[in-house]
């Protein structure tokens, strides 16, 4: 099938890949918010934001989102079907929200069934790399951590690195995990292939993502919400007016659904396919290494 057709089923689009091998990378201009910055800039501009915003980053989700980021983070893991013994990695997860998630699903695993003689076998094993470029969103993530008791058996490490230019060796991930990231990087194609060349024969590709609202109303709305709304929640909350301004005009210059499927597709990955959420507020793309 043409990779420009659409199959539905289940309310999730599918665009198979049209060979094994990656393809030629997209070229996109290089934007902050609404504006067009040098690309040596944007890694700095981005930084400052969330240097800017970490200490009230998880209390604004919740309130942004009226506490809907949980359950869309709840969705983004049990599509990655974690288990016991596995190596992931979890990119721009500085905070550790998605990481806890899945400690506590391989948790859960265990307690159905794994438990006896191989259980400590299975705890020494499981590795979940937390990735972020931010040394401090990944701070609060350590502080979070050691309140919630979580990683005391090693199974949590925490990685300062850039998602364009990962540390981590060549076939090495069971799971790659981004949440409310991707649209920040300079080169999404980049973080797209070395989230490809990560990932193990077999292993899955899953991103959340603010997304697109197709629904006019809704989308009227929305734009609504995002444009008066979240920056003046900023403002109260965090004090920082203009980093959430740009967090809002990130997300409408971040490609379509269909686009940006057709991305991961091109960086090699099979059975790639998207659930949209809230009517496209957020989406959750996946694909396959095969």
């Amino acid at each position: 099938m043409a990779l420009g057709s659409v199959s539905r089923r289940l309310g999730t689009k599918l665009f198979p890949a049209l060979s094994s091998t990656p393809r030629l990378l997209h070229s996109h201009a290089t934007s902050f918010g609404f504006k067009h910055v040098n690309e040596e800039d944007k890694a700095r501009m981005v930084g400052d934001v969330f240097t800017s915003v970490a200490s009230s980053y998880d209390f604004m989700n919740d309130l942004m989102s009226v506490g809907l980021h949980r359950l869309w983070k709840d969705r983004l893991v049990s599509k990655l079907n974690p288990f016991p013994g596995m190596k992931h990695l979890d990119v721009a997860g500085g905070t550790g929200d998605v990481a806890f998630r899945i400690l506590e699903s391989i948790n859960k695993v265990k307690l159905r069934g794994l438990q006896g003689v191989f259980q400590d076998t299975l705890e020494a094993e499981t590795q979940i790399y937390v990735c972020d470029i931010n040394p401090k969103m990944l701070n609060v993530g350590r502080q979070r951590a050691l309140e919630k008791g979580f990683g005391e058996d090693g199974s949590l490490v925490w990685v300062e690195g850039n998602a364009e230019s990962l540390s981590f060796q060549n076939d090495s991930m069971d799971g790659y995990t981004i949440a409310f990231g991707i649209r920040n990087v300079t080169h999404i194609e980049k973080v797209l292939s070395e989230a490809h060349r990560v990932l193990k024969p077999g292993g899955r590709f899953l991103c959340l993502e603010l997304s697109h609202v197709a629904i006019p109303i809704f989308k009227d709305l929305y734009d609504y919400y995002s444009f008066s709304v979240i920056p003046y929640m900023g403002e109260l909350v965090a004090g920082d007016r203009e980093s959430y301004q740009y967090l809002v005009e990130s997300i409408r210059r971040f490609p379509s659904q269909e686009k940006f499927a057709s991305m991961i597709a091109d960086a090699g990955f099979q059975k790639v396919e998207y659930e949209n959420l809230v009517g496209g507020v957020v989406a959750i793309h996946s694909g396959l290494k095969i």
